[in-house]
């Protein structure tokens, strides 16, 4: 990606697709990306830039009225937290052999890892929790929706992937973000459908969205809830 700015809005430029338009999205950290045509200069998506400017205005005031959403959650007693939709209270425990388990319908964490880590070994523990069960999940659920799709895919990784819900790699590997665990999993099928249709078309062109609606027919509802509340997905 390249940045470029026109005038006050920043951008970051991406190598051009064999869309014969412009894609413009703002992504989950209010970042704005563009991929133009592949004949298109940097000159011409700056033009385009400049063109959708109070649409843009537009849907980065409404990126920025649904991440004022997010939540800022606290490790203490009683504190909620996110797994496959639903939420779970935590309590902090001082005999446990492991760092985190669910457990009797709570979150149960050993008192020990916050008292020697703090919040970042607490913050860790919740990573490894979700990334250990989303290996399993999405596993599941490619082996499901690939054939649905037509596609093999290579390998399956979870792990942190900063702004972004999950990835389709050329060699094909699907990466997908462990904070996806929090989402019900519904939301969770719709991303690994997302990502799998990608190996079809890698743009979100109509022939794209075709691939993804001959699959999961309302995926409007399902996408429209995950930019809804994909801020609320934290920990």
């Amino acid at each position: 990606m390249t940045p470029r700015k026109v005038r006050d809005i920043e951008y970051q430029l991406l190598p051009g697709s064999e869309r014969t338009t412009t894609d413009i999205v703002i992504e989950r950290d209010g970042t704005i990306v563009v991929r133009p045509p592949v004949n298109y200069t940097p000159e011409q998506a700056d033009a385009v830039v400049e063109s959708k400017r109070m649409w843009i205005y537009r849907n980065l005031a409404e990126w920025k009225d649904l991440n004022a959403s997010a939540v800022a959650r606290e490790w203490v007693n009683g504190e909620t937290f996110l797994y496959l939709g639903s939420a779970y209270r935590l309590v902090l425990v001082s005999e446990q052999d492991c760092a985190l388990q669910l457990k009797d319908g709570r979150f149960c964490l050993s008192r020990s890892l916050i008292e020697q880590g703090g919040t970042v070994a607490a913050r860790q523990a919740f990573e490894q929790y979700f990334a250990d069960k989303g290996a399993q999940r999405f596993a599941e659920r490619v082996a499901y929706f690939a054939p649905k799709v037509g596609i093999v895919v290579a390998a399956i990784k979870v792990k942190d992937m900063g702004y972004r819900w999950a990835s389709c790699g050329s060699s094909g590997i699907l990466n997908f973000h462990w904070k996806c665990m929090m989402a019900p999993p519904r939301i969770i099928d719709y991303i690994v459908v997302h990502e799998l249709c990608h190996f079809h078309h890698r743009n979100h062109s109509d022939a794209y969205w075709n691939e993804v609606d001959k699959v999961m027919p309302d995926y409007r509802e399902r996408k429209e809830w995950l930019r809804k509340h994909g801020a609320s997905l934290e920990v």
